[in-house]
């Protein structure tokens, strides 16, 4: 089996060179006037670019483009959607950071792609393959208001995998090999796993020949395990942090399915126990029946110093050599 280190999916957007500082700069000389949209997304694409010259240099196999374009999880979908407009913020999770929360005012309808753009921008500067994130349509109707009178949360899930069915179906299309769903709200909201099912075997419908993943974080997965292994996806991703025993269910239980491991903390500073955890994670691929995984973070490192962000990143594949024997 090969074991694949991958970004799970953000990257810090500032850091503390002045060179790392650009992106923070350009907006708030966008907002007073001072320079035009196009310098703006000239100054993303030079924190996208050492983005993924810092993933490359850690070692990675697999990178993301950090979503350095996005201001958060949601608005940077949604607002791109018609029938959508965005209103204040709000917090995501229990994080201290904040989205803008969608407003559905009427159908949803994709004019225009989402991030197939960054994929390709991201591709063909990137050495490594690119794995594409998208949030989940669970997610996105979670978190967002709707206007309409007896509008229901079903029929939202409904039209936001949709849009993003055809998101997927272009994105394949265009060579992305590795799309990444996050669903943290499965988790936090798993009344209806039909809903979420549905939902998804939709989105499936048009992954090509792509590798689809469900990515689930901020919550416990061991409790909903056997019932994520059903969902019709390729990988499942997992978040270790909020559940002690995530890993004896899935030794007990193993996996037909390609995992992605979240073993390192992407909310916490403190570097692991490299041995420790490669002894846990080899008593977990002895039970995966797949030709790969994955060995990433527990959710994306924007919550992190972008120095510590990269620290994290070489841990990956720190520990991916101990447990092959190689440090």
């Amino acid at each position: 089996m090969d074991l694949l280190t991958a970004n799970h999916s953000g990257y810090p957007r500032i850091g503390s060179t002045p060179g790392e500082q650009t992106l923070r700069r350009a907006i708030a000389q966008r907002e007073r006037g001072e320079i035009t949209d196009a310098d703006t997304r000239a100054a993303e694409d030079h924190l996208a670019l050492l983005a993924l010259q810092d993933q490359e240099k850690a070692g990675l196999d697999i990178v993301t483009d950090g979503l350095i374009r996005w201001n958060d999880p949601i608005s940077h979908l949604a607002a791109n959607l018609e029938g959508i407009r965005i209103d204040g913020l709000l917090r995501y999770f229990d994080t201290n950071f904040y989205f803008r929360r969608p407003v559905v005012s009427g159908k949803l309808a994709r004019s225009q792609p989402l991030v197939l753009d960054e994929f390709r921008w991201a591709a063909q500067r990137s050495a490594r393959p690119v794995k594409v994130v998208l949030t989940g349509p669970c997610t996105l109707a979670w978190l967002s208001l709707q206007e309409a009178e007896g509008a229901n949360l079903a029929s939202l899930i409904f039209s936001y995998a949709e849009v993003l069915s055809a998101e997927v179906a272009e994105l394949a299309a265009a060579g992305a090999r590795t799309i990444q769903i996050d669903e943290p709200c499965l988790l936090k909201h798993p009344s209806d796993p039909r809903l979420a099912r549905e939902a998804l075997t939709l989105i499936a419908a048009g992954k090509g020949n792509a590798e689809l993943g469900l990515a689930t974080y901020f919550g416990d997965a061991a409790p909903v395990y056997s019932e994520l292994q059903e969902l019709p996806l390729d990988t499942l991703v997992f978040d270790f942090t909020y559940s002690r025993n995530l890993q004896q269910v899935i030794v007990a239980d193993g996996s037909a399915k390609p995992l992605g491991f979240g073993l390192l903390d992407g909310r916490n500073t403190k570097l692991e126990d490299k041995a420790a955890v490669a002894r846990g994670l080899e008593r977990m691929l002895a039970r995966v029946k797949a030709e790969h995984c994955y060995l990433t973070t527990s959710c994306g490192l924007e919550y992190l110093p972008r120095d510590r962000a990269q620290l994290k990143l070489k841990h990956l594949t720190s520990v991916k050599n101990t447990l092959l024997g190689e440090s």
